[in-house]
């Protein structure tokens, strides 16, 4: 089954879920802004994606001007803050069972279906 993290708040979530119910693709919705995602959670992401945790966050938000460079390359650091920060996750990030793709824009998700209908 395929994990959306999405937050309702951002209309490219909301379009990332109106584009897998129209192709009919069954899906868990994952609000990562109320649940705690998990550090492991975060580790498969960035596996599926193929991509350090420094790729998937929003790198234009103000609690990043904190971090220094040296730190954003330190995965282990940054896992850590993004499981205390969710809010900094790029979204809306689809995860299948062997790949993700972060759906900006949410057309992407037409590939990405594609593929996981081969």
């Amino acid at each position: 089954m395929i994990k959306i993290y999405h937050n309702q708040m951002w209309s490219k979530s909301r379009k990332s879920v109106l584009i897998l119910n129209e192709e009919n693709i069954k899906y868990k919705l994952i609000n990562y802004m109320k649940i705690n995602i998990t550090k492991d959670e975060l580790v498969e992401i960035a596996k599926k994606l193929n991509c350090d945790p420094k790729d998937f966050i929003r790198k234009k938000d103000s609690s990043l001007k904190e971090i220094d460079s040296q730190k954003i390359n330190d995965k282990n650091f940054m896992f850590d803050y993004i499981k205390k920060n969710p809010k900094i996750l790029e979204r809306p990030i689809i995860v299948s069972t062997n790949s993700a793709i972060i759906a900006r824009p949410p057309e992407l998700l037409y590939e990405f279906i594609a593929t996981l209908k081969e």
